[in-house]
Protein backbone atom coordinates (compact mmCIF):
# COMPACT_ATOMS: atom_id res chain seq x y z
CA UNK A 1 0.00 0.00 0.00
CA UNK A 2 1.43 3.28 -1.25
CA UNK A 3 -0.01 5.58 1.36
CA UNK A 4 1.89 8.23 -0.45
CA UNK A 5 -1.09 8.20 -2.94
CA UNK A 6 -3.58 10.33 -0.12
CA UNK A 7 -0.97 13.18 0.19
CA UNK A 8 -3.39 16.55 -0.53
CA UNK A 9 -6.48 14.21 -0.85
CA UNK A 10 -9.56 14.51 -0.12
CA UNK A 11 -10.51 11.37 2.56
CA UNK A 12 -13.38 10.28 4.60
CA UNK A 13 -12.05 8.82 7.95
CA UNK A 14 -14.35 6.65 10.05
CA UNK A 15 -13.61 7.19 13.21
CA UNK A 16 -13.25 3.86 15.84
CA UNK A 17 -11.51 5.89 18.52
CA UNK A 18 -12.89 9.10 19.44
CA UNK A 19 -11.25 12.15 21.13
CA UNK A 20 -11.04 11.15 24.77
CA UNK A 21 -11.42 7.70 24.57
CA UNK A 22 -9.73 4.83 26.06
CA UNK A 23 -7.19 2.57 23.67
CA UNK A 24 -8.91 -0.61 24.44
CA UNK A 25 -5.26 -3.05 25.34
CA UNK A 26 -2.61 -0.21 26.08
CA UNK A 27 -4.62 2.21 27.98
CA UNK A 28 -3.30 5.66 27.08
CA UNK A 29 -6.09 8.11 26.27
CA UNK A 30 -6.59 9.76 22.63
CA UNK A 31 -5.98 13.08 22.38
CA UNK A 32 -7.51 13.73 19.21
CA UNK A 33 -9.83 11.62 16.97
CA UNK A 34 -8.32 8.51 15.39
CA UNK A 35 -10.01 6.33 12.81
CA UNK A 36 -9.32 4.74 9.21
CA UNK A 37 -9.94 4.89 5.92
CA UNK A 38 -12.42 2.04 4.86
CA UNK A 39 -11.93 -0.13 2.29
CA UNK A 40 -8.02 -0.11 2.65
CA UNK A 41 -5.03 -2.13 3.25
CA UNK A 42 -2.06 -0.60 5.36
CA UNK A 43 1.14 -2.46 6.17
CA UNK A 44 -0.38 -4.25 9.60
CA UNK A 45 -2.65 -5.75 7.40
CA UNK A 46 -5.74 -3.47 8.41
CA UNK A 47 -7.29 -0.07 7.55
CA UNK A 48 -5.19 2.75 6.94
CA UNK A 49 -4.98 4.84 10.23
CA UNK A 50 -5.74 8.29 10.46
CA UNK A 51 -5.22 10.73 12.85
CA UNK A 52 -7.94 14.01 12.68
CA UNK A 53 -6.36 17.12 13.97
CA UNK A 54 -7.81 20.21 14.28
CA UNK A 55 -11.63 19.15 15.37
CA UNK A 56 -12.02 19.79 18.97
CA UNK A 57 -15.06 17.07 20.19
CA UNK A 58 -15.85 13.61 19.14
CA UNK A 59 -16.93 12.48 15.95
CA UNK A 60 -17.85 9.33 14.13
CA UNK A 61 -16.60 10.20 11.00
CA UNK A 62 -15.10 13.00 9.24
CA UNK A 63 -14.08 14.66 5.72
CA UNK A 64 -10.98 15.93 5.57
CA UNK A 65 -7.82 16.71 4.16
CA UNK A 66 -4.24 14.57 4.43
CA UNK A 67 -1.74 17.18 4.84
CA UNK A 68 1.10 14.61 5.80
CA UNK A 69 2.17 10.91 6.54
CA UNK A 70 3.72 9.66 9.76
CA UNK A 71 6.03 6.38 8.20
CA UNK A 72 6.92 4.52 11.17
CA UNK A 73 10.72 2.99 10.92
CA UNK A 74 10.57 0.42 13.12
CA UNK A 75 6.66 -0.78 12.66
CA UNK A 76 4.67 -1.30 8.98
CA UNK A 77 1.93 0.89 10.04
CA UNK A 78 1.94 4.51 8.42
CA UNK A 79 -0.41 7.02 9.59
CA UNK A 80 -1.90 9.56 7.65
CA UNK A 81 -2.38 13.14 9.01
CA UNK A 82 -5.98 14.78 8.39
CA UNK A 83 -7.23 18.22 9.02
CA UNK A 84 -10.11 20.45 7.68
CA UNK A 85 -9.47 21.97 4.74
CA UNK A 86 -8.57 25.45 5.64
CA UNK A 87 -6.11 23.72 8.45
CA UNK A 88 -2.41 23.08 8.45
CA UNK A 89 -0.02 22.25 10.81
CA UNK A 90 3.14 22.09 11.32
CA UNK A 91 5.83 19.12 11.56
CA UNK A 92 6.48 20.08 15.42
CA UNK A 93 2.62 20.36 16.07
CA UNK A 94 2.24 17.11 14.41
CA UNK A 95 4.72 15.21 16.76
CA UNK A 96 3.19 17.42 20.10
CA UNK A 97 -0.06 16.34 19.04
CA UNK A 98 0.53 12.42 18.21
CA UNK A 99 2.85 12.28 21.17
CA UNK A 100 0.50 10.27 22.99
CA UNK A 101 0.83 6.80 20.48
CA UNK A 102 3.93 7.69 18.58
CA UNK A 103 6.12 7.80 21.41
CA UNK A 104 6.26 4.44 21.16
CA UNK A 105 7.66 4.83 18.01
CA UNK A 106 10.17 6.04 15.71
CA UNK A 107 8.74 8.02 12.71
CA UNK A 108 9.44 10.70 9.77
CA UNK A 109 7.27 12.64 8.48
CA UNK A 110 6.11 12.61 5.11
CA UNK A 111 5.22 15.86 2.99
Amino acid sequence: MDSKKYLNQEVLVKIDRPLASKHPKHGFIYLVNYGYIPNTISGDGEELDVYVLGVFEPVTEFRGKVIAIIHRLNDNDDKLVVVPNSKNYSDDAIRALTEFQERFFESEIIR
